[in-house]
């Protein structure tokens, strides 16, 4: 009996990998094919200077095929360039510190194991290359699985969660995701703590958030999701069950996980100020070194890059902005649309919402912990839910020909869409991201810099589904997106300015 309910949810699961291994490879078809037809703007790629620690020094192998390696160093364009470099010499110089470990280790991890007889064969930089497109295409299967798990739980619409994860999987800044970029390592790391957080498994959730601030900047910012939490646990634990004990102990647990989120981040900046800054004098050491907080990452990000707060709003950006403009567009109708949906929880941060709305947030931290003393208190009330859940887990099916749609454990009919608290968070994060990006960032990098980001392909299947001029909008969406892939493996895989 078991095997038959699970059918649906091991078949919708399939459908998913399917769709994103084959987005991955036509993905890279399309990088193979520009990079053919086209001759690259920027012809450096192949430039392989040794490094300048003699520790870091590769042995030069004679290749065996010499036009294979070639054609891989070729691929190796813009941050690329960066990662790959980190991956073999590691952080040369103050610029490079810009850019976090977690992919290169990974790339080096790779290199030195599983591809390790390859070196031979191709080289040592194509190996790492090759290590590097590996690690973010498998990454990039396994964060579409996470999504539509994510999505299957929070939207509580197994159409729309299909949906968007089928738009996720051809999503506007494809390109970044199937080449040596961060971008799939932290959209599986934060998906996956996400989805982990929502089924109740924290210390877990904690582990994948603390790693996508390794991957990326931000990170970081996964850690809102804890506070969302612990403050919805707070709260429930002081004026629902009455126990101000239990209140005090869960945001201690919940400070404490989330310095954990930034404890890489923290130390990574450590490294940095330790490398460059440590052992020098006052006259010798950067002007970033002095500061009462000398973070590393801000000052590289604006004496290397110029970004700061309106300092990209200059009219000779404006194809820039232009070019980021259908991305924050959708941002903003989709934080609005949610909004809009269901007002009273949003603007409570979802403390008005009744106790269905608020399942999927997972059980009360450490409940499952409380001593015995206290546990007769909640006796009656487990049992209720206990029943509960029972009665939910019991999994309804409906057939559309050969296709199973599997309404998951915390699934209701009756519910309208976008009904789970946990909704609210993950708007707001969108919402900062979208602000950061607008005014502070190189705005053409919201197309990547968003793409991670569930509430956009939420909102979008919301209009695939919706009848009348709504699907009409989401047609368009799927051919912004088709547009935007095709025009990223012609532009960026030759070296040409895109996102």
């Amino acid at each position: 009996m078991s095997k038959t309910l699970e059918s649906p949810r091991n078949h919708q699961t399939l459908k998913i990998i399917k769709s994103a291994i084959t987005s991955r490879l036509l993905l890279l078809s399309l990088i193979l094919l520009c990079r053919t037809l086209i001759d690259p703007y920027d012809t450096s790629s192949p430039l392989d200077p040794n490094c300048l620690s003699t520790d870091q020094q590769q042995e030069r192998h004679v290749i065996q095929f010499p036009r294979i390696g070639s054609a891989i160093d070729d691929s190796i364009v813009w941050d690329s360039v960066y990662f790959v470099r980190i991956a073999q010499c590691g952080y040369e110089y103050e610029q490079t510190y810009a850019f976090l470990p977690f992919l290169p280790a990974c790339v080096v991890l790779l290199s030195r194991t599983v591809l390790v007889p390859l070196v031979s064969v191709i080289g040592h930089r194509a190996v790492l290359a090759l290590a590097g497109y590996l690690v973010n295409n498998v990454a990039f299967v396994l964060a579409a699985v996470y999504f539509h798990r994510v999505s299957v739980i929070i939207l509580k619409d197994p159409e729309a969660a299909f949906q968007a994860s089928i738009l996720f999987c051809f999503n506007p800044a494809s390109i970044f995701y199937s080449s040596i970029y961060t971008e799939s390592l932290y959209a599986l790391l934060s998906l996956g703590g996400l989805y982990y957080l929502i089924t109740g498994a924290s210390n877990v959730a904690v582990l994948w958030f603390a790693l996508s601030g390794c991957a990326r900047s931000n990170g970081v910012l996964n850690a809102g999701y804890l506070c969302f939490q612990t403050m919805h646990q707070a709260y429930d634990a002081v004026f629902l069950q009455k126990r101000a004990h239990l209140a005090v102990k869960v945001l201690i647990v919940g400070a404490l996980r989330c310095i954990c989120i930034f404890i890489p981040f923290i130390a990574f900046q450590a490294y940095g100020y330790y490398n460059i800054c440590h052992g020098h004098s006052l006259d010798e050491i950067r002007p970033w070194c002095k500061a009462k907080i000398p973070l590393l990452y801000s000052y590289i990000q604006s004496h290397y890059w110029g970004v700061g707060f309106l300092r990209y709003f200059q009219l000779k950006q404006l194809p820039n902005f232009l070019l980021a403009s259908p991305i924050l567009s959708l941002a903003v109708c989709s934080i609005l649309h949610y909004m809009r949906s269901q007002p009273e929880i949003f603007f409570s941060l979802g403390f008005r919402a009744s106790n269905g709305e608020k399942r999927p947030t997972a059980s009360p931290l450490s409940l499952d912990r409380v001593p015995e003393s206290t546990s007769s208190h909640l006796k009656e009330k487990s049992s209720a839910k206990m029943q509960d859940k029972y009665t939910v887990r019991q999994r309804k099916q409906r057939i559309k020909g050969d296709n199973y749609v599997l309404l998951d454990e915390y699934d209701s009919l009756e519910k309208p869409r976008y009904l789970s608290t946990f909704i609210v968070p993950c708007t707001l994060h969108l919402l900062f991201m979208a602000a950061t990006a607008f005014f502070v960032m190189h705005v053409q990098v919201s197309t990547r810099f968003l793409s991670a980001s569930p509430p956009l392909y939420w909102f979008a299947s919301h209009l695939l589904i919706s009848p009348g001029t709504g699907k009409r909008w989401g047609y368009m969406i799927w051919t912004y997106s088709t547009a935007y892939i095709l025009l990223g493996g012609l532009l960026f895989s030759n070296f040409y300015p895109f996102t």
